[in-house]
């Protein structure tokens, strides 16, 4: 019987972390399907990993398709406000540029188009001509070309947020080729971020189903599936697990001090970052003054570039241990930033060999619980926040923030000088978010986290078939 040609597709490289270097295509294997992997990155599948691999050399887009994808997402954005009454929507917007003539015009241009279109008709409108605009580059003939040449069965979309995946999946959906679209991250659905339509979609967990069928009245509930995301799968690859000498002796860690993990943010999230490690450092300071021994473990954010923590970790070097994650730059843009696979395992022990995490709202929480590992979030103002600069506190108004079971899931610290107080009360076990942050893993993530790629599989080798 001849195997199932699949394609995965990679419009950009988020996808590669969840679908390049976890175990999904050895499982897929497994099950029977022929596995080529569609890529629109600068990372080479074939010559790194030796995939099988489908290159795609033309990234043709429509010269307005910045211009109207970015009218239809804040045409989704107003509508979710008049029809939620919620003024959280507003906040998921980046101002216009008015910097120049041509970005003066570009703007204007938008706000036109969003005032005619914001209505689920105008959005549907929106939709069509960018798909219109799609169907006419030559990308879309240069895909429509790889697709009957290579003729896979379907086609499996590594994100839903990618405006380099739309002419691609009109072309397989024009020839009558299955599509499926992963949604990429927890918080995407609400922010108005599904940028592709496609036949059918894979989501995290029940939420996401809901929010995606809450959102998008065009989708049907039977187009919608529950899978899980591979995201968290290596958490329970117990191989990944080196002893505590190992890796404190690889890393420059010393054996007895207990580290506190300090994950960074990127600095549209969290702008004043860097104070917030440094009030970690002054606590963790204080308690080593009292007769503790503890250490930080600062990783940053692979998608941050800037140079702000230097000082503070200079500050503190007898404290801050730098463990960066093992990602690689292949380009300028924030997703040609493409992790190692060695970053699981590094990830993996930093987790395990941590006593807990802190950081201002990161998914790191659920990395951190998978561990039975505790959580901090930063949730006050710091005294260098002035006008221009954005305030975290609005991170946790937003809508995958109330997926939360309790305010327990997360030990929020309000108020800088609790801060002392709560680090030695999660380290004596009288404080800790697991419990409760288990029950929020589940809620965002599903039932079987470790099982999100045979899942995937499970469902695609059901539609195909």
């Amino acid at each position: 019987m001849k195997k199932k040609k699949v394609f995965v597709f990679f419009p950009d490289g988020v996808g590669l972390r969840n679908f390049a270097f976890t175990n999904f295509k050895d499982i897929g294997e497994q099950m029977g399907f022929d596995i080529h992997y569609w890529n629109n990155t600068v990372f080479s599948l074939k010559d790194n990993l030796g995939f099988n691999e489908v290159k795609i050399e033309d990234h043709t887009a429509h010269k307005l398709l910045p211009i109207y994808s970015r009218a239809r997402k804040r045409a989704e954005l107003n509508v979710s406000r008049d029809k939620f009454n919620d003024k959280v929507y507003p906040t998921y917007k980046f101002p216009f540029n008015y910097k120049n003539l041509k970005n003066t015009f570009k703007s204007l241009y938008t706000k036109t188009l969003i005032g005619l279109h914001s209505s689920e008709k105008g959005i549907v409108r929106l939709r069509n001509k960018i798909n219109e605009l799609e169907r006419s580059t030559s990308k879309y003939k240069y895909c429509k070309q790889q697709l009957q040449d290579h003729k896979p069965d379907l086609v499996f979309c590594t994100t839903q947020r990618s405006t380099q995946s739309i002419s691609a999946l009109l072309a397989a959906k024009d020839l009558g080729i299955p599509t499926v679209a992963f949604v990429y991250s927890w918080d995407n659905v609400p922010k108005a971020m599904q940028v592709v339509e496609t036949d059918y979609y894979f989501v995290w967990s029940d939420l996401m189903k809901q929010q995606v069928l809450q959102y998008y009245p065009f989708v049907k509930k039977e187009q919608v599936f529950v899978t899980g995301t591979p995201q968290f799968e290596p958490h329970y690859d117990t191989s990944l697990l080196q002893t505590k000498e190992v890796f404190f002796k690889e890393n420059n860690l010393d054996i007895n001090k207990k580290y506190i993990c300090y994950s960074g943010d990127d600095e549209t999230t969290s702008p004043l970052d860097q104070y917030y490690l440094e009030d970690l450092a002054n606590a963790v300071r204080s308690l080593n003054n009292k007769g503790e021994s503890l250490g930080i473990i600062y990783r940053k954010c692979p998608v941050d570039f800037t140079d702000r923590y230097n000082a503070v970790i200079e500050a503190n070097k007898d404290i801050i241990k730098v463990i960066d994650p093992i990602w690689k730059q292949v380009g300028d843009q924030w997703n040609q930033v493409l992790p190692a696979k060695e970053d699981f395992k590094m990830l993996y022990n930093v987790c395990k060999h941590s006593e807990f995490v802190t950081n201002v709202c990161s998914s790191t929480v659920f990395d951190f619980v998978a561990h039975n590992k505790p959580c901090i979030y930063y949730n006050y103002e710091q005294p260098q926040l002035k006008k221009g600069i954005r305030d975290i506190g609005q991170n946790y108004e937003y809508v995958h923030f109330r997926s939360m079971p309790s305010q327990e899931a997360a030990i929020f610290c309000t108020n800088k000088n609790d801060l002392e107080t709560l680090v030695e009360a999660i380290l004596k076990g009288k404080t800790s978010n697991v419990s409760e942050g288990l029950k929020w893993f589940e809620i965002v993530a599903g039932k079987t986290p470790q099982k999100a790629s045979e899942n995937i599989w499970g469902i695609i080798n059901d539609l195909i078939n």
